[in-house]
């Protein structure tokens, strides 16, 4: 997933070229107030048409209380594939207070084109592993969205566990994640998500 400044010359000829050096598609992180201001300036605007168009999907990192900025975008373009990062968390936050706007994603979960990343979970709790307080809002997550739209993920360089650890919290600690929603959510949902010839 390649970053792309939509504002550079030459951006549109460089989407048209994304796939050639092996990228799958793109990724935005608009999780600060400046890197957040452009898109809320509609300065990324074309992209999502161009994107849709290119068959690209598009990874957005943004804090759940703007994750309604994203419903007309997903609506205009059914045909483009979003994906949340992070369930839309904030770095720093920790437990109900980092949830506390989970109903913004869960309300995307109504739009097939768009799915959620559950990455970096431990980061937000104030627990040690198995991080128990975060399995019902994940259970919560895969209720809405289904396992298939639902992916895992590490951010491993700022983990407070093992990497063996945040792949066991799922897969050993999470019974309602049964055989079939664990394949989907621990790989395969993604894999086919971003068409990734592995």
């Amino acid at each position: 997933m390649g970053r792309l400044d939509p504002d550079a010359p030459g951006a549109r000829e460089a989407l048209a070229r994304w796939r050639e050096p092996g990228m799958l598609g793109l990724r935005f992180s608009f999780h600060t107030p400046l890197l957040r201001q452009p898109f809320l300036d509609g300065r990324f605007d074309w992209v999502w048409g161009e994107a849709e168009r290119l068959d690209l999907p598009v990874m957005v990192l943004l804090h759940q209380a703007y994750l309604g900025r994203l419903e007309p975008i997903a609506r205009a373009h059914p045909r483009l594939k979003l994906v949340i990062d992070h369930l839309g968390l904030v770095n720093g936050e920790k437990d109900a207070h980092a949830f506390r706007d989970l109903d913004h994603l869960l309300a995307l979960a109504a739009l097939p084109n768009v799915a959620a990343k559950a990455s970096a979970l431990p980061c937000y709790s104030g627990e040690a592993y198995p991080y128990r307080g975060l399995h019902g809002y994940v259970e919560r997550v895969v209720e809405a969205f289904g396992p298939r739209r639902v992916f895992w993920g590490t951010d491993l360089t700022r983990l407070p566990c093992t990497y063996r650890q945040a792949i066991t919290m799922f897969t050993d600690e999470m019974p309602f994640l049964d055989p079939d929603a664990l394949e989907w959510v621990m790989g395969r949902g993604v894999v086919e998500w971003l068409d990734w010839k592995t």
